[in-house]
């Protein structure tokens, strides 16, 4: 069996409203190991974005633990929550959040960069990361530059610069439409396969669950199997 690279166990997370508590993840359990897309469907307002910013160490949750790699980040501290995120998490969102002044080369070697990789090294493995996206051309275009599609796509390289274990994806597609959908979301797809990381993406197109290895819904704070 592959590795486990994601492990949740018991996860809960309660919100504090103005109407009293509000809870919105219930005795979650998720395992998804490496070289595995599962894939997170629920309408919004599900829960699909806590639990995602719950495993990404974005958010303490109320009750349960997150393991990552085997490693119980519930008592780490804040800095050490960050390096784990800077180092091993990838993150997509729906809108890009690519920086307008930089290229798509410059925007994807950013967080090697960062994390203290020579600047020549980054380049390098920014490059190459495009150019498996099909944006070879299109190195040193601004984002305004860039099709939807295009931005979306270097986007998903920036995530996987520093070679995370673990990606995690909010509505990657959510903004496009939908051939450009396919699209991105294939290569997403590819380049999962090719690099072993474990992927979890919360998406509402079921159009994309047939590129998925599972496919989980939350239903009042609980993760159900589709098709079980």
């Amino acid at each position: 069996m592959s590795e486990v690279v994601l492990d949740v166990r018991g996860l809960a997370r309660t919100y504090l409203t103005g109407q009293g508590p509000l809870q919105v993840l219930r005795d979650v359990d998720l395992r998804v190991a490496a070289g595995q897309i599962v894939g997170l469907l629920g309408p919004s307002g599900s829960g699909k974005s806590s639990l995602l910013h719950a495993a990404g160490l974005l958010e303490r949750p109320t009750a349960g633990q997150i393991l990552i790699q085997g490693q119980d980040c519930g008592a780490l501290s804040d800095a050490a929550r960050t390096q784990i995120r800077l180092s091993t998490i990838g993150f997509v969102y729906q809108f890009h959040h690519l920086l307008p002044e930089f290229s798509a080369l410059d925007n994807v070697a950013l967080p090697a960069l960062i994390a203290g990789k020579p600047r020549k090294a980054a380049l390098a493995r920014a490059e190459d990361l495009l150019g498996q996206l099909g944006l070879a051309g299109r190195l040193g275009h601004q984002p305004a530059q860039l099709s939807g599609g295009e931005q979306q796509r270097v986007a998903v390289a920036r995530a996987l610069t520093n070679s995370p274990r673990l990606l995690l994806a909010d509505e990657p597609t959510g903004n496009l439409d939908p051939a450009t959908s396919e699209t991105v979301f294939a290569n997403l797809r590819d380049l999962v396969r090719a690099t072993g990381v474990a992927a979890l993406i919360a998406t509402h197109n079921m159009e994309m669950t047939r590129h998925l290895d599972r496919v989980l819904t939350l239903k009042e704070g609980r993760l159900v199997e589709v098709g079980a």
